[in-house]
């Protein structure tokens, strides 16, 4: 088959003119898959380099389409990425982007343009499967009657999801806005401030205790393991930790099923390598480094079997495919499960410095590959891309029209690599605080505060420059030894950011 040599403009028009038609012309215009890992490393997946880990699947995409050396997320935590993500838009701009909890209220605005919405504009059947984390409901969530608003008010025609975290309560599966399983003679409850007396809980009995929690673990105790939060009722809704992988890949299967005639865009949404790390008895030992590489494994059969379902179904050949996660890795995130001690030789960030939470490049520069069989050739980018980009570039793809209020870039011949010309820079954040990457440069500016356990936060006392084409490990602040270029992206950078404040006023 000859690969990608249609250009963007008359791919466009081809993709407008088939929005609306008939059954033949749908079969014309891609599906659109994006699959977002959470926690995943740039350094844990074998396409980059590693040789402590095994990712073939992963890898078959990586390889066989465009492999991304200096992709972003926009955050170093799930929340806002994924709100960046779906929206298009710098989470710093919205107060309310931070890590939420299981009982938090919609974070994106019902009424706002998103990803799914222009996905649905141009005549695609949306759904979105796995981790969600962008809250549901108006802030006093009614776990036993159906939640409004949420996925579907976002773009989703179809949704099946957990709330926030693996960690947090509720532990239930949620479907199109109700809770699977609930039974109305056993009510769910959710509190994250007071305990249930009649519910046990980490602190009170450690006894029912199968993992133990090295910090901020110690609430509801379910499946004996401790939670954030406390829950109440719904014993037979909550899910079994162990089966999640399985659970969420049957409703992957079945979706591409039940639509493999319609053109769709499908977010799937893994909760691995996130603790608590459960993965199903078949990946238990698959790695040498313990529950976090075992759900990497399992991480990666997930993959596989998606793409054993498109090639199934005949779809491959018309599914573009973007593999990503949603901010750096961590290894002790508050349960006891050696993922430190047993990490061996293993670079989770590939040698980037930090990590999760972190400003330094490890907090938000993850892996990213797209693939689209046929029609992309296989190459590596370093294009400077940022998830957030996706929005704009699909909109450019599908025949919709491309926002300039978004700070979503256009870049879709980047992303199917006929382009190396990404972004010339781009704000980044982690936990409320913001650095900058222009060309090869970051700057992260001075911000008070501690360390975090292995991460390095970035919490300098000065102006921190560092030039990631002869330093990518970011080891050596060289802001003294380049004044003009420092006082340069502290410009660029108060021009990207006060510019927007200003406009608010």
């Amino acid at each position: 088959m000859k690969k990608y040599a249609i250009s963007v403009p008359v791919l466009a028009a081809m993709m407008a003119s088939c929005a609306g038609g008939d059954k033949g012309d749908d079969a014309k215009r891609p599906n659109v898959i994006v699959i977002l890992c959470d926690d995943l490393g740039y350094g844990d997946v074998s396409a980059y380099g590693s040789k402590t880990i095994s990712t073939p699947n992963v890898d078959s995409l990586a390889h066989g389409g465009v492999c991304f050396n200096n992709a972003y997320a926009t955050s170093a935590t799930s929340t806002p990425s994924r709100y960046a993500l779906m929206t298009g838009m710098y989470p710093w701009k919205n107060e309310r982007a931070k890590i939420l909890n299981g009982d938090a209220p919609l974070l994106i605005d019902p009424d706002g343009y998103t990803l799914p919405k222009m996905m649905k504009n141009a005549g695609y059947v949306t759904g979105a499967i796995g981790k969600w984390h962008l809250g549901m409901g108006n802030g006093d969530v009614n776990w036993n009657e159906t939640i409004i608003p949420g996925a579907k008010e976002v773009g989703f025609d179809y949704s099946c999801v957990i709330a926030a975290t693996v960690d947090r309560v509720p532990t239930v599966y949620i479907e199109n806005g109700n809770v699977v399983g609930r039974e109305a003679d056993d009510p769910i409850y959710v509190d994250y401030n007071n305990k249930f007396d009649d519910e046990p809980n980490a602190l009170d009995n450690p006894e029912l205790v199968r993992m133990q929690w090295s910090c901020g673990h110690n609430q509801a105790v379910i499946n004996g393991i401790p939670r954030i939060g406390y829950m109440k009722g719904g014993k037979n809704a909550r899910w079994i930790d162990e089966d999640m992988a399985d659970y969420f890949v049957g409703k992957v299967k079945t979706f591409l099923n039940d639509n493999k005639d319609k053109p769709f865009f499908l977010y799937y949404g893994l909760h691995q390598p996130h603790v608590p790390r459960t993965p199903h008895q078949r990946f238990v030992g698959a790695t040498t480094m313990g529950p976090r590489g075992d759900v990497i494994a399992e991480l990666d059969w997930c993959v596989g079997e998606l793409m054993a379902e498109l090639r199934k179904l005949d779809l491959l050949d018309n599914t573009i495919i973007v593999f990503t996660s949603d901010n750096g890795p961590v290894l002790d995130d508050g349960y006891v499960d050696y993922a430190v001690e047993r990490l061996g030789n293993h670079q989770v960030t590939g040698g980037l410095r930090g990590g999760k939470y972190s400003l330094y490049d490890g907090g938000t520069h993850i892996p990213f590959f797209v693939y689209w069989k046929g029609h992309i050739e296989p190459t590596t980018s370093n294009a400077l891309v940022c998830q957030m980009d996706l929005l704009n570039s699909f909109a450019a793809l599908v025949g919709q029209p491309v926002r300039q209020d978004l700070d979503s870039k256009e870049m879709l011949d980047v992303f199917l690599g006929k382009s190396e010309n990404g972004r010339d820079e781009l704000v980044l954040e982690a936990a409320g605080r913001l650095c900058f990457r222009k060309g090869n440069w970051a700057l992260i500016p001075p911000y008070n505060g501690p360390e975090f356990r292995e991460t390095e936060l970035g919490n300098l006392k000065d102006f921190g420059l560092f030039d990631l084409s002869a330093d990518r490990g970011q080891t050596t602040n060289v802001a003294d030894q380049n004044p003009e270029k420092l006082e340069e992206m502290k410009l660029s950078m108060h021009e990207a950011v006060q510019n927007y404040y200003n406009a608010v006023k």
